[in-house]
Formats: structure tokens, sequence, C-alpha cells
């Protein structure tokens, strides 16, 4: 009987352990505050127009602009990807930069990458103008990023797996 369970233990790791990430179903979670995300969206549109950038808008409100689409595996939600970046608030404070590329879970990221990092392939570019809401929101962080900071995100997506 011990052998039993045991058996069923292992096909049953083996099936969980041998799920791809192309089978992963899980999604960001966009339950977020509307009237922060309308305001942010306002304050968005006035960037880009002020500034004359065509963007895109996702289903979420998130713009972005991709610069380069890319041509390997696009990344899903439980990816980890390896990704080179500048991200500074929209009156242009930089408040974070990476010129060599780094690895991260995308689960692990802010919502706003979760979102646009999956729109390209690998070695694509995109640029992401993220509500706050789907970023540090009314917390902030720190003096750099104050609360219901909407952002602009600069990323070239390495690799995915």
């Amino acid at each position: 009987m011990r052998y039993k369970y045991t058996l069923i233990v292992c096909i049953i790791s083996i099936l969980w352990l041998g799920c791809s990430k192309d089978e992963c179903n899980l999604e960001p979670n966009l339950a977020v505050n509307q009237e922060q995300l309308a305001k942010d969206i306002e304050s968005i549109d006035a960037y880009l127009a002020s500034n004359d950038i065509e963007a895109q808008t996702h289903p979420s409100g998130l713009r972005y602009v991709i610069k380069r689409s890319g041509e390997g595996d696009r990344p899903n939600y439980c990816s980890n990807v390896s990704v080179s970046y500048e991200g500074k608030t929209l009156n242009g404070n930089i408040f974070d930069s990476r010129s060599t590329p780094i690895n991260f879970p995308l689960e692990n990221l802010i919502t706003g990458w979760q979102i646009g990092i999956p729109l390209v392939k690998e070695g694509g570019r995109i640029t992401l103008y993220i509500p706050s809401v789907y970023a540090y929101g009314a917390n902030g962080i720190s003096f750099d990023i104050p609360p219901n900071t909407s952002l602009e995100f600069e990323i070239l997506l390495f690799q995915t797996n």
C-alpha cells in the first residue's frame, strides 16, 4: 500500500512539474481603484498628447508603443524574463535604469510589466506608460516615486523561459 501511495505522489509530481510555461493560464490582477485609474489615464493621455506620442491602448488602460516586436518567444505571466530597462516618472525623473540584462519572474513584477512585457517577443523593445494603479499605487516607494505616480518604462526583452 505504501508503494502505491509513493507511486501516485510521483506521478502527480511529474505531471505538475511537466506543465510548461506555455500552459500557464494565470493573469495579472486588474482589480484596481477605477477612480484613480481614470485620473491616471487622463494624465498619461495628456502627457502623450503634449509630447506628440502615438501610443496604443491595452484594454486595462495601460498605454504602450512597440518599437520592435521581436522574433523569439512571447512571455506569459509565469515566465522568467531577462530585460534591460529605464524607468522614469512622467515629469522625466529617472528613478531606475539597468543597461545589462537582469532576470525576473514576471509574476513578481508590477502589474504594468505583467500586462506590457507579453506584448512583445524576445528581442522586442516596448515603451510602457503605466497608470499608478498598475505600478506602486497609493503608497508609492520612497521619494523617487510618490503616491499615485504614473510611470514610463523603456524595456528591451532579451529572453523568456
